[in-house]
């Protein structure tokens, strides 16, 4: 197998962990291995021809049972670029409409010589699950309301390139607001976890209705209004408020929640001047931020997207080690 560029600092261990379920049981360390892994990767997009054989051979198939543009394609182009063998997995055709369940479809995908699984469930907990059950390793897409790992780690990857830190992915003296739908959003879990592991101070931010007082056992300020907090962060996430999953009113109307909530470009003005704007995507313009904001210099949204890449590659490559040297 090919390694990634040789990184020059950090702790050389062997990646002991088959399956990446979420960054809550990751350590600090593990999570900086990751990312000078990923920083290794990062340089392949540039080059005139994007592949390196670290993965040359292996199957990787895309288990995934929700919809999805932004990760399934970030996932079937880390792999392809690991020169693995892809498969998307389409769960409305499969046997699952004939009654199938899901660990009987991982299994039979399995069969086939699959190496490494990529699942992305409604249900959390899911990946988990197949964990347990398979051989393979498993990568954890995104399951229900529990975590999206990769999602985390890019965002820690694309904060620490922003702000000079991929030296150490150190991101201590950091605060970090997370904006919007806490609730029932995978990615401020995975985030939280990830953060504080590396350091940061962590603001949550959002109607009472999308952020319950429970999440204060998180370690994070609670806050229910954005103004408040305007001065005081390095980087701002702003979260979809995801319809979807809502089941009650959550908030008077669309537009009172821009009002309180949307990171305007007003709200930029009393922010700091290299504040770096982030959101995971898909961005509902003139709700959670202004078009401007979206596409102005402090936006790092579309780095988050080409550096979604490169971790991805680095899990990837990672966990099939870890399955491979057991």
């Amino acid at each position: 197998m090919s390694a990634p560029a040789k990184v020059k600092d950090g702790p050389e261990y062997a990646w002991p962990h088959p399956h990446v379920i979420g960054l809550e049981t990751l350590s600090a360390d593990d999570i900086r291995h990751i990312l000078r892994t990923a920083r290794g990767f990062a340089d392949v997009s540039t080059r005139s021809v994007k592949k390196v054989p670290a993965l040359r051979g292996k199957v990787v198939v895309n288990l995934f049972f929700e919809p999805s543009t932004r990760t399934k394609s970030s996932f079937y182009l880390a792999a392809s670029r690991l020169s693995a063998d892809v498969l998307d997995f389409s769960s409305g055709s499969s046997s699952l409409s004939k009654g199938e369940t899901v660990v009987d479809t991982a299994k039979n995908i399995e069969a086939m010589g699959v190496d490494v699984i990529v699942v992305r469930h409604k249900e959390s907990g899911v990946p988990k699950m197949l964990a347990e059950a398979v051989d393979c390793a498993v990568v954890n897409a995104g399951d229900g309301a529990h975590e999206h790992p990769t999602q985390g780690l890019l965002d820690l990857y694309t904060i620490a390139q922003r702000t000079g830190r991929t030296d150490t992915f150190d991101l201590s003296g950091l605060t970090v607001a997370i904006v919007g739908d806490i609730q029932h959003s995978r990615v401020a879990r995975s985030n939280i976890y990830g953060l504080q592991k590396l350091g940061a101070k962590v603001l949550l931010v959002g109607p009472p209705t999308l952020l319950p007082g429970t999440f204060e056992s998180f370690g994070c300020e609670v806050h229910h209004t954005f103004d408040p907090v305007l001065e005081r962060v390095d980087v701002v996430n702003m979260l979809r408020v995801q319809f979807e999953r809502i089941t009650s009113q959550a908030f008077p109307s669309v537009r009172e929640y821009a009002s309180v909530y949307g990171l305007t470009t007003q709200r930029m003005k009393r922010m700091k001047k290299d504040v770096v704007v982030m959101h995971p995507g898909p961005i509902n313009r003139g709700l959670e931020i202004e078009s401007a904001v979206a596409d102005g210099p402090n936006s790092a949204i579309l780095q988050q997207v080409t550096n979604g890449l490169a971790v991805r590659m680095a899990v990837l490559y990672l966990v099939h080690g870890a399955k491979h040297a057991e």
